[in-house]
C-alpha cells in the first residue's frame, strides 16, 4: 500500500487497486469515486508534481488555458548551472508566463516534473482541459519516444522550449523526439523563450495581442 509522501496529495482519479469491488458499498469509498474532479494548482507549489488540489474556478474558460509542462531538474532552474541556465527560477518562469497569457487573452497553468510517466499523465489530461502546450521535457527531449506519442496524441499547438542553445552543446543534446511534432521550437533565449512561446500561442488560438 502506497503511503503518501510529504508534499504528495490523495488524488481523485482513484485506480481499480485503490477500491476493490467488495468495498464499494462503503459510504467513504462512494464519497472518494463521486466527488469533482481536481486540478493541480501550482501556485501552492511550483515544482511540485502534485501541488494543491482545487476544484476549477468558476467562469475558467478551459480552451483558453496553456499548459506549461516542465521536465526532470527544471525544479533547481536558478540553481543548476547558472552558467548555462541563468538565475531566474522556476517560479520568476511562471509569473512571466501569466503576464504573457493575460496580454494575449489566455491562462498559464505551470506544473514541473521529474517523471516521465507523470509527463504523459499531464498530456493526455490536457487533450481537454488545454488549448495549448509549452513543453520544455529536459534530458526527455532526447530519448522519450512515449512523450512524443502522448503529443502526437493531442490536437492542439505544440511548441517545445529550451533555455541553452542546445545546438551549441553536446551531439546528443542535438536530438528532439519531440521537434517531430512540435508547431514552434524555441532555443536559446533563456527563459524569455517561455514568454516568446506564450505570445506565439497568443496568434494561434489567443486573441492575437
Amino acid at each position: 500500500e502506497h503511503t503518501l509522501g510529504k508534499g504528495e496529495v490523495e488524488s481523485s482519479i482513484l485506480s481499480h487497486s485503490t477500491i476493490r469491488p467488495s468495498r464499494l458499498d462503503s459510504a467513504k469509498n462512494r464519497k472518494l469515486l463521486f466527488r469533482p474532479l481536481l486540478l493541480l494548482d501550482h501556485r501552492a507549489h511550483p515544482f511540485c508534481p502534485f501541488g494543491r488540489p482545487i476544484t476549477a474556478p468558476k467562469g475558467t474558460d478551459m480552451t483558453k488555458t496553456i499548459h506549461i509542462l516542465n521536465g526532470p531538474n527544471l525544479n533547481l532552474l536558478g540553481q543548476r548551472e547558472p552558467d548555462i541556465y541563468g538565475h531566474a527560477t522556476l517560479d520568476d518562469v511562471a509569473a512571466q508566463c501569466a503576464a504573457a497569457a493575460k496580454d494575449c487573452g489566455l491562462d498559464a497553468k505551470l506544473m514541473q516534473t521529474n517523471h516521465e510517466g507523470r509527463m504523459i499523465d499531464w498530456i493526455h489530461e490536457a487533450r481537454d482541459n488545454a488549448a495549448g502546450i509549452i513543453i520544455n521535457p529536459g534530458a526527455l527531449t532526447h530519448y522519450s519516444i512515449a512523450v512524443l506519442d502522448a503529443l502526437n496524441a493531442f490536437d492542439g499547438p505544440v511548441i517545445e522550449v529550451h533555455i541553452s542553445q542546445v545546438h551549441k552543446r553536446e551531439s546528443f543534446r542535438h536530438q528532439s523526439y519531440v521537434s517531430l511534432r512540435a508547431d514552434a521550437v524555441m532555443a536559446g533565449f533563456g527563459v524569455h523563450g517561455y514568454v516568446l512561446a506564450m505570445q506565439h500561442m497568443g496568434q494561434l488560438i489567443g486573441d492575437g495581442k
